[in-house]
């Protein structure tokens, strides 16, 4: 255990300040200060040592909270890190992008604020990075068989590193011109500098990971050749197929989804140059949708000096304190502030959209938007309550339905789930002998943490695939869902 009674001497969260909005909004570095140490130390001593610590529950990766919380109160951060690792490929990844339902299923939480474990976490592999604690571990010996990865984002890296170092030669094929899937070039620089992204390419490159990019499997390659000059095949592509909203003016110019915007930005931090970029600069912003990736469009805007920016949300707003039908340790749904919304503009719930509305020039310049109603458990619009909202430039965040089917279903005839998920056995192989789904491709949208989970667990099963065992740990089932389902 950390301190006896460091949960009984410090009773609330402490977390590193932001950076103040009028100086953040000049630059897209990442939000937050530098963390005290002091602070984190204390934040790390209030782990209790439960008897049961739901936080290995709450977190598929299964990662050892208590473990490493004592190890950081004790300043030892150089087996912290063993430790960290030792469950998560890329804590750098997770401390800065994952909604943490280990927080959410903290015992301490029943009574009191969460221990910060998220914080704690990133503060660990931050100061291992700086010490020169992480190291390249290639394998001892090599087994002659090998292994393509189709995607480059959270799960096909972590598939990757753990099929290199059990001693496969392993190649991970990646559409985009760089290596990184949604944490390359969905993810704002202001959530994680990518900086962070290729020191851990760096490390895994030095590990025996081969790196194709710019390489479209089922286009350059066909599915059925690289099968068969690859011993497996781990399908990691994610689920990028957008969630539209089919209503009056959805083709006017300035509608996007919210993935083009983001994308475009991020190519532009890196140094491109992209022709006729959808800039939010002096044009009112408006974004339909709550969730993480709206938040991400909304710092986005801000940065680029947007006149205004709305965002919209269908349902409800949630309350501020857990509600009763998702009791502790379930993930709830709660209110929150992220840092882009503390930023500026205004949001509201309980508002549908009717209809995009144009200039004379064809483009959009308003949308319409009624109040939702609940009716026989559907969300509508209510009748007599629509009104216009300004808009140039309209960022559908509404969330992904799947992974792109066209190829997959063409070329290797795989099934697809009532999801759009690409359907796996419960060792995550498809009907197809030695191909493998892992992620958001076989499970749907879900967080960066299940991700990388099933990534470590789809290397475990196509491990045992080609050697007939495997010592590879396995943390997640197919079929396993988080506490909240």
């Amino acid at each position: 255990m950390a301190d006896p009674k460091g949960f009984l001497k410090t009773t609330e969260r402490e977390l590193p300040a932001r950076r103040p909005v009028s100086v953040r909004l000049m630059d897209w570095k990442e939000v937050y200060e530098q963390g005290d140490a002091a602070v984190l130390k204390r934040q790390a001593g209030r782990c209790m040592d439960c008897g049961v610590p739901f936080c290995h529950q709450g977190c598929p990766l299964g990662n050892l909270i208590p473990e490493w919380n004592d190890l950081v109160w004790r300043d030892e951060g150089r087996q912290a890190i063993e430790r960290l690792h030792s469950t998560n490929n890329f804590p750098e990844f997770t401390g800065r992008l994952c909604p943490a339902p280990c927080e959410s299923s903290c015992v301490l939480s029943i009574n009191q604020p969460a221990v910060t474990i998220k914080q704690v976490e990133v503060s660990i592999i931050d100061q291992a990075f700086a010490s020169g604690w992480v190291q390249p571990q290639p394998p001892g010996r090599l087994t002659g068989k090998t292994v393509a990865v189709v995607g480059s984002g959270p799960a096909g890296l972590a598939a990757a590193q753990q099929l290199t170092r059990a001693g496969h030669t392993v190649a991970v094929y990646e559409r985009d011109d760089r290596i990184g899937g949604l944490l390359r070039y969905g993810i704002p620089d202001f959530k994680m500098e990518k900086k962070h992204l290729e020191l851990r390419l760096a490390q895994m490159t030095a590990e025996g990971t081969r790196f194709r990019a710019g390489v479209n499997i089922g286009v350059d390659i066909t599915w059925d050749a690289l099968r068969t000059r690859y011993d497996a095949v781990v399908i990691a592509t994610g689920a990028l197929v957008p969630r539209d909203l089919a209503i009056p003016g959805r083709d006017l110019p300035g509608v996007h989804f919210a993935m083009e915007y983001l994308v475009q930005q991020n190519r532009v931090g890196a140094g491109d140059t992209v022709d006729s970029q959808i800039d939010a600069a002096g044009k009112h912003v408006v974004v339909l949708g709550g969730g993480d990736t709206g938040a991400d469009c909304i710092g986005t805007a801000h940065r680029q000096l947007a006149a205004s920016v709305t965002n919209l949300a269908i349902g409800r707003q949630p309350g501020d304190a857990r509600p009763d039908h998702q009791p502790w340790p379930m993930s709830p749904t709660l209110f929150e502030v992220s840092s882009a919304h503390e930023e500026g503009g205004t949001r509201q719930f309980l508002a549908s959209t009717v209809e995009f509305l144009a200039n004379d020039a064809g483009e959009v310049r308003a949308i319409r938007v009624a109040e939702t109603e609940y009716m026989d458990g559907r969300r509508v619009p209510k009748a007599g309550t629509e009104r216009e909202i300004p808009a140039d430039l309209v960022l559908l965040a509404l969330g992904f339905t799947g992974p792109e089917s066209q190829e997959l279903s063409h070329q290797l005839e795989l099934p697809f789930d009532e999801r759009g998920a690409v359907e796996r056995d419960g060792d995550y192989q498809t009907s197809h002998e030695g191909i493998f789904v892992a992620g958001d491709a076989g499970r749907g949208q879900s967080l960066i943490v299940w991700a990388i989970a099933e990534g470590r667990a789809a290397a475990a099963a196509v491990d045992r695939f080609l050697e007939g065992e495997t010592q590879l740990p396995s943390p997640v089932k197919p079929t396993d869902r988080p506490f909240a389902l």
